[in-house]
């Protein structure tokens, strides 16, 4: 069985073993890390997945009031913390923006992330937010793609973004992935909230990798069940191609299967091997 939770409303998913608990949707129940049991809210109940998933987390059981009282200081001190942070950056005048802060009241320290535009001296930053949050202080400096995972938001397809929600770990995308997939180059058009390329560019690239490998390229003579054609354009979610028949020079729309090469083409292409039939 396998179960999901969140530490934040709309924050990324970790999935769970359930153990021998039985949580509902909403239900606050203690997720094991390395600091100890934290507190986070059943998104998922437990329910049957086809395949064996090891090496899951298991769920340590229902957060009783004792944790959810830890819990509940532990996100006072944090939101303490961001505030106070925010006041001396202002009072040192550094270009820097909070991302997020983590604290561990086992150690009492504080993990206040930050972006910037550029390496910041803040070592008088952290002498000053240790004497007024009377602990000790990490700073961390991220880049964009993780001040998004931290921050979360809505992409431009409407959705939660994946950094944010299910997408543990970031992989190289590139600009030949949108050509590719045909999309324009531009910016504003195939980069995310960090200002990067999108994340989502690599989820169907392998998909237009094999079409292309195996259909006919734009300007092709084929045969299809409509009559002879030119091929004129690609059509990969619906595993069509978009021919112009020779008669007329009407359009339409093909699927893979159905089109076919002139023999001559297929001889180039795969050699003149003729089976015994043929021969």
């Amino acid at each position: 069985m396998i179960m999901a939770v969140s530490f934040t409303r709309y924050g990324r998913l970790y999935y769970l073993d359930p153990g021998g608990h039985s949580p509902k949707v909403g239900d606050k129940v203690l997720v094991p890390t390395d600091a100890g049991p934290e507190v986070a809210e059943c998104v998922w109940a437990p329910q049957w997945v086809s395949e064996d998933i090891d090496g899951l987390p298991v769920c340590a059981g229902i957060a009783g009031e004792e944790h959810l009282g830890r819990d509940d200081t532990n996100r006072r001190r944090r939101a303490e913390a961001r505030s106070v942070s925010k006041r001396l950056i202002k009072r040192h005048e550094l270009p820097m923006k909070i991302v997020g802060v983590d604290y561990l009241d086992a150690d009492n320290v504080y993990t206040v992330y930050f972006s910037a535009p550029h390496r910041v001296d803040f070592r008088a930053l952290v002498r000053d937010l240790a004497r007024n949050l009377r602990a000790r202080v990490e700073l961390r400096q991220i880049g964009p793609r993780d001040e998004a995972r931290l921050q979360g938001g809505i992409g431009p397809c409407g959705r939660d973004l994946c950094c944010a929600t299910f997408l543990k770990d970031f992989e190289p995308v590139s600009v030949r992935m949108a050509k590719d997939q045909d999309l324009p180059v531009n910016p504003l058009r195939i980069a995310g909230a960090c200002g990067r390329l999108m994340c989502c560019l690599k989820y169907e690239h392998p998909l237009y990798q094999e079409f292309r490998a195996s259909a006919p390229r734009t300007g092709t003579a084929v045969d299809t069940p409509e009559g002879a054609g030119t091929v004129v354009g690609h059509n990969v979610p619906s595993d069509s191609v978009i021919v112009r028949l020779n008669d007329g020079g009407r359009r339409c729309a093909c699927s893979r299967a159905d089109v076919c090469s002139p023999r001559k083409q297929h001889d180039e292409r795969y050699g003149d091997q003729r089976s015994p039939v043929e021969e």
